[in-house]
């Protein structure tokens, strides 16, 4: 049994031959020409994000992914660092690479943020900080599958409930999808339908944090109020993502509710 796969593994269909061979296939694209290391660690995140391989698990040693791969181990490790940074794996004794343990809570329904506020009763506004066209950080192109150095599409605006601030988003669209971000007027998900882009399905995470002075400012709070930061990630029904949102949420004044059925 070779313990440097993610999963046990007794047979060439085992889960661990699975993922070398889908990350061998994704260094292969001939139309990325970003760096093998950023491709990499692009491939490495959307295993993780799909469920190939399950939190707390260890990933590949560095020398099976540099040999498998056919790729130098420093690339590899670049790759490593990058998802570390990101903080979607840690290293562990042994330098064993484990996905990142996270509660993860479903919520269902695949809605815009004014469809949600409506939905509560209250009336939504917004303020924009920016829109336009941008070159995307290391997280955005990650969570995109783009080439590092891509433009894409962000959009950052203040939103309110009843004409009060609750959280600030950063939307990330493709630009390859969403060509200009003045056609977004209002709603990111009524604008990506009439291109034939609404999204189809998801993944979203939600974590703790507090509020910067800068957050606070705009948030009309105080600093270092508790915040909850929903991290989602959306894509097309043929699979290509189409959104990245981060949305900071007052953490006094805004929750998450979720339906349960037995």
């Amino acid at each position: 049994m070779n313990q440097d796969l993610p999963q046990d593994s007794e047979s060439s269909n085992s889960p661990g031959d699975a993922l070398l061979e889908r990350l061998a296939i994704s260094l292969e694209r001939s139309d990325d020409h970003s760096p093998i290391y950023m491709r990499l660690a692009i491939a490495l995140a959307e295993a993780m994000d799909e469920g190939q391989i399950g939190r707390g698990r260890s990933l590949p040693s560095e020398r099976l992914l540099a040999e498998h791969l056919n790729i130098s181990r420093v690339s590899v490790r670049r790759a490593i660092a990058e998802l570390e940074s990101e903080g979607r794996v840690s290293r562990r004794h042994g330098a064993r690479t484990v996905v990142q343990t996270r509660v993860r809570k479903d919520l269902p329904n695949l809605t815009g943020f004014s469809d949600d506020i409506r939905a509560r009763g209250m009336e939504p506004s917004f303020t924009w900080i920016s829109r336009g066209t941008v070159v995307g950080t290391l997280q955005e192109t990650m969570a995109l599958g783009l080439p590092t150095q891509s433009e894409v599409i962000r959009l950052v605006r203040i939103r309110s409930a009843d004409g009060t601030p609750i959280a600030l988003e950063r939307a990330v669209v493709p630009k390859s999808i969403l060509p200009d971000a003045m056609l977004v007027t209002k709603s990111l998900y009524e604008t990506l339908a009439s291109l034939d882009a609404r999204p189809h399905h998801g993944f979203q995470r939600i974590r703790a944090d507090v509020m910067s002075e800068a957050e606070a400012e705009m948030l009309q709070a105080a600093p270092q109020t508790p915040m909850l930061v929903a991290e989602r990630r959306c894509f097309l029904e043929d699979g290509r993502p189409v959104e990245f949102t981060q949305t900071r949420y007052n953490g006094r004044v805004y929750d998450f509710i979720s339906d349960l059925h037995l």
